[in-house]
């Protein structure tokens, strides 16, 4: 095992990661509970202007009286929830954990196949959309006979009554879903508890304060963007901006207005804001890099930061990204400091309240150096793959949950080496499943066979492309992705094609991926 504490010390004179969970401490308050102590603050800045804590209370109050209809408690009932990142959406959140229910954030981009799927799996009975959404929802909804609910923009009155007890710590809260190796993606359970975990864990090693203000420039269906950036946010009485998806023009105008503290993105923004700032002029780039500067820290994550981007970013705005390694079972599991050394192509230390362990084939410890699967535990963990009780179980052993990651321990810290499936592929943030693609494209007609492979690639970390096998029609990219964007989310397309007359197979018939990638040119390990 390599628990925190057995690890070198490289996070300096910060406050005790642990405190919030050690037996016989009085108990952790509630996020419910922590959100909003100083109502006259703002909490939530979007389109519609500024919306402080009191007003968000308020809000949430109100939708939770409107989707209990007079009950005392939704008692766990699914409610989904699809609307643009801002105000409305947070209190959606907090309306439907004030009522009893288990919130189920969609994801905008997706195709009405993909909300169909997640309304399918996660059993969701009510659900809540911003005016802008609410006629894409509506007639998944219908066919499901689920409880579709309008959130309203501004003028939303506080509820007249109170609404019932808040919810435990170990009562679900939360269903993000997660694409796995069995192809479909799968809604991973977090409690009350858990969530209320990762955000102290945050909370501690990044040092959050009310005095903090940040832009959201993720989406909110994602852990890094509602978990790491938005609850972290909102439970220390700080300031969230959402922005109107991602313009690398328009985050740099924002930067450069000030007022803020911290920034969180994936590789595929810092390259691209990276690029825009190359793109500038002189006094624009002065601008831009000043901005940065009175940032206290800068976060990448959900994807590897490739080691080129590292130093270009600290050339251009004089921070060495914080890298960190989590996942949405589990949260954050692995950080570099806040102070202290960062090496790129490592994610750090354990987190607080984290135990890591890295496992060899035959069940035994890695020695440091030595490569072996990433395995997790601690409060953080998620409770369950929804309705899915064998994948559960084999998700974990003894305690531990088993990430599929490759890692390596170097003098205390960890390096990422990759999937121990090559079936899980990392595109821009996202974790993307090659067995589901596969699934769409070989719907296409002209289709007979497909393998799905990830390319290495600095901008997104991986590309996904697709060999398949047409028996001779002819494909081109354009009309697959024509095709499979009625399917897929808008990640999960191929940006690279090669046909095909039959796919590499070894002596038992199965599909070699690592010969498929080399067909594309790339390394055969291709991680």
């Amino acid at each position: 095992d390599a628990r925190r504490e057995d690890l070198p010390d490289l996070r300096g004179d910060e406050p005790d990661p642990a405190s919030h969970h050690r037996e016989g401490d009085v108990r952790a308050l509630s996020l419910l509970e922590r959100i909003g102590s100083h109502p006259e603050r703002t909490a939530v800045v979007d389109a519609r202007g500024r919306t402080t804590y009191g007003g968000l209370l308020a809000s949430a109050e109100a939708i939770a009286t409107a989707l209990l209809a007079g009950r005392a408690s939704l008692d766990g009932q699914r409610v989904a929830i699809l609307a643009a990142p801002g105000a409305p959406f947070v209190a959606a959140l907090l309306g439907a954990w004030r009522a009893g229910g288990v919130a189920v954030p969609l994801a905008l981009p997706h195709p009405p196949a993909e909300h169909a799927h997640v309304l399918d799996d996660a059993g969701v009975t009510l659900a809540l959309a911003d005016a802008e959404n609410a006629g894409r929802l509506a007639p998944v909804a219908a066919e499901r006979e689920v409880r579709l609910l309008p959130l309203e923009a501004e003028g939303r009155p506080a509820a007249t009554r109170r609404t019932g007890d808040l919810p435990r710590a170990g009562e679900a809260a939360l269903i993000l879903y997660t694409s796995g190796t069995t192809g479909k993606p799968k809604g991973a359970v977090h409690a009350h508890g858990s969530l209320t975990a990762q955000v102290d864990s945050l909370s501690a090693a990044w040092e959050w304060s009310a005095d903090d203000a940040l832009p959201n420039v993720l989406p909110l269906h994602h852990t890094h963007g509602l978990v790491n950036v938005t609850l972290c946010a909102l439970a220390n009485d700080a300031r969230v901006e959402m922005l109107s998806g991602f313009d690398a023009e328009g985050c740099w105008r924002r930067l450069e207005e000030g007022g803020l503290s911290l920034f969180m993105a994936v590789p595929t923004v810092y390259a691209k804001l990276a690029a825009a700032w190359e793109a500038a002029d002189a006094a624009e780039r002065a601008r831009r890099s000043d901005a940065c500067r009175r940032l206290r820290l800068m976060v990448s994550g959900s994807a590897a930061l490739p080691a080129p981007l590292f130093g270009r970013w600290e050339e251009l705005s004089g921070h060495r990204l914080l890298e960190r390694y989590g996942m949405t079972e589990i949260g954050m599991a692995l950080g570099n400091p806040l102070r202290g050394e960062r090496v790129p192509g490592t994610v750090g230390a354990p987190m607080p309240s984290v135990e890591v362990a890295l496992v060899d084939e035959s069940g035994g410890a890695c020695p440091d150096g030595a490569p072996g699967e990433l395995r997790v535990k601690g409060p953080t963990l998620f409770r369950e793959y929804h309705g899915r009780p064998e994948e559960t179980a084999k998700a974990f052993a003894d305690g531990w949950f088993l990430t599929g990651d490759v890692a390596a321990r170097e003098e205390g810290r960890f390096r990422i080496l990759g999937r121990a499936s090559s079936d899980i592929l990392k595109t821009g943030g996202y974790k993307v499943s090659a067995l589901e693609i596969e699934d769409v494209l070989r719907l296409h007609p002209a289709v007979t066979d497909a393998a799905v492979v990830g390319l290495p690639d600095e901008e997104w970390g991986e590309r996904v492309a697709a060999a398949v096998v047409t028996g001779g029609a002819s494909l081109s990219l354009d009309s697959l992705r024509t095709f499979a964007r009625e399917r897929l989310a808008p990640y999960k397309l191929p940006t690279r094609l090669l046909v095909l007359e039959d796919l590499p197979r070894n002596a038992m018939g199965k599909v070699t991926k690592a010969a498929v990638r080399t067909l594309f040119g790339a390394p055969s390990a291709g991680r």
